[in-house]
């Protein structure tokens, strides 16, 4: 069975925030590699007002499977009330960079 590949992406209130997500998931093997970019201006609506405010993006590479341990993992973190944790798909990509992807967001074997 060929395994789906995502991005996974979540804004952060300060760069240190980001950095503690990207450095959690890869660290525990929920992905093989997060960047962190920014920073970045979002406007959104936010009980009942339009607000405009600087950001980080945290953007994760991992397998689709790994999903719900990585958003426990985020929300576990994370100091919004609701924060943004979106998926994307990798629809294709360089084979090799894909097992390697592959490779490090597996659990460490036991032997």
């Amino acid at each position: 069975m060929q395994e789906t590949y995502i991005q996974i992406q979540t804004t952060c209130a300060s760069e240190e925030e980001a950095q503690k997500i990207a450095a959690a998931v890869v660290d525990k093997r929920l992905a093989a590699c997060a960047q962190v970019t920014g920073p970045i201006t979002s406007t959104y609506r936010w009980e009942g007002n339009v607000e405009t405010t600087q950001e980080w993006l945290c953007t994760i590479k991992t397998m689709h499977e790994r999903f719900p341990a990585i958003r426990d993992a985020i929300l576990e973190i994370h100091s919004y009330q609701i924060p943004q944790i979106v998926t994307l798909p990798i629809i294709d990509g360089n084979n090799a960079y894909l097992d390697w992807l592959s490779d490090q967001s597996r659990e460490e074997s036991s032997h």
